[in-house]
This record gives C-alpha cells, structure tokens and sequence, in this order.
C-alpha cells in the first residue's frame, strides 16, 4: 500500500491520510493555480501528502452543451504546469486506451472514472504505462466486485494501484455511501479513497445538470476517516457557484483548511486506537 514511488509526493511520514484535490475540470490556468497554492499551503502546514487533480476532459456529460474542457493537449499541459510549479503529484482521467498513454506524458497517476472501471482493454492500457492506476468503484458495483479491476492491472504488470469509493445509487437521483465498503475494498491491499464530493451528487436530474448536497461534504469526510480511508479525493472551486462542471457538489476553497483541521484531528485518534 505504499505511495511512496508517487513522483514527489510529500508528508508521507506523518502517517496522515492523503488527499486528492483540485478543481472538477481544468477550466483556466488560473483556476488551476489558485487551487493548487491554496491547497498545498494548507497540507504543507498539517502534514498531508497531497496530489493535484483536476479532468482535462470531461467526457461523460449529461447534455451535449455541457462544458467538457479547453483542449486535451491544453488541458494536460496546465495540469503538468501546476505539477512542476509547485512540486507536486497530479492525477487526470482517462476515458479511451489511447488517451492512457497521451496523459501519463502529463501526469503521475491515471484516474479510472467509475463508469468506465469494467472496461478491460482500458484497465490494461492504463496499466502498461507504468503510472499508478487509481480505479473508481462503478455506482453499480459491490465493493467485493472491485477486486476483479485490481487483479486486471495487476495481471498486466502493475502494482501500482489506488481504490475509490464514491457511492452507490439509490434509486435513479441519489446516492448513499455503505461505509463497509472501504475495509473490505483494503483487502486487495491497495489504499482505498474515499470521493467526498461525487458521492454527494444527485444524477439525472430532469435540467440536465447533476444536483447535489455540499453541505454534508464534512459529514462524509469525517465518517471516511473515521473507518479508515487511506485517502481523501475533494474537488474544491474558489467560486463552486461559478464553476464549469459539478459547482452543486464542490467545496468552496475557503472551507478547506478547516476541514481538514477536522479531518486531522479524527486521524490522530484513529491511528492511536
């Protein structure tokens, strides 16, 4: 379960959990950078290894108006951007086989959206690049389940490999988080995150535009830690009403030092259990 083959990839002696965070969608350099200083001052300061997210492509939207990006190539270079600038880790998704290997010349660790997390000839193409390959456990899936996605890009050579909860659906517009599912998802021996924010989303509303509940983002993140999640993914926007893609379910920039404070704190008493 070590991270520490992770390009640059800080704080790890803390024992802490780690944190994805970033912006939904790579919007505009600026977004980008303001996120990634603000973020990284306040995991510098606690102690949290920290990777910088952020989609340079959006591909599963629910209208065909919806913003899905700047540019592949565009997008990824800001994100390699960011990464150099304040030497960090950074994380994308990856939709197509062929987009596997495009990315992981941009980036440290492939992101496999939940959607996609049965698509073989995805898993492998990911995995043949060498990058930790982080999987999102499908809305649809039991978290034993997941165990079949890690054997995929195990057996293809690579055992670099993260796990993701980020909810199950409950009924066709919500979603519910079965908290079992991280212990038993840590079974394969991978660290396994816990997606704050997508897992507060409600799809398929009748707009069009994914709804969501950002108010209950700290209940979710303090019950992860609480059971032990090795890892936190959080979008965070400076302006969420703003934002391009998932504004309704993104936490503002301003609540994120102290949220992780929180989130700190119940870390301590859990590891001294």
């Amino acid at each position: 379960m070590s991270l520490k083959n992770i390009p640059n990839i800080q704080h790890l002696e803390n024992n802490n959990f780690f944190v994805l965070a970033g912006p939904c969608v790579v919007e505009s350099e600026e977004v980008c950078f303001e996120v990634a200083e603000r973020v990284k001052k306040v995991t510098d300061k606690l102690g949290i290894p920290y990777i910088f997210k952020a989609s340079y492509r959006k591909a599963n939207r629910s209208r065909l108006d919806s913003f899905t990006g700047i540019g592949d190539e565009k997008g990824l270079e800001i994100i390699q951007k960011v990464g150099k600038h304040f030497n960090l880790p950074t994380v994308t998704d990856i939709h197509t086989n062929e987009e596997a290997a495009l990315a992981a010349k941009y980036v440290d660790v492939l992101q496999i959206p939940a959607f996609l997390c049965r698509q073989t000839e995805l898993l492998v193409a990911a995995a043949k690049t060498g990058k930790h390959v982080n999987i999102k456990k499908g809305q649809f899936l039991a978290p034993e389940s997941m165990k079949f996605a890690v054997d995929k890009v195990r057996e293809s050579g690579n055992a670099n490999i993260m796990l993701t909860e980020r909810g199950t659906f409950l009924g066709y517009q919500d979603l519910v988080v079965d908290y079992r599912g991280i212990p038993e998802m840590q079974k394969n021996n991978v660290p396994v995150i816990m997606d704050i924010t997508h897992s507060l989303q409600q799809p398929n509303q009748t707009s069009g535009v994914t709804g969501g509940k950002p108010e209950l983002i700290g209940t979710i993140a303090k019950a992860a830690i609480a059971v032990g999640a090795d890892g936190i993914f959080i979008e965070t926007h400076p302006n969420p009403k703003v934002a391009k893609s998932d504004g309704a379910n993104m936490l503002h920039l301003d609540h994120f030092e102290k949220l992780m404070q929180d989130l700190v704190k119940i870390r301590k008493v859990i590891v001294d259990l």
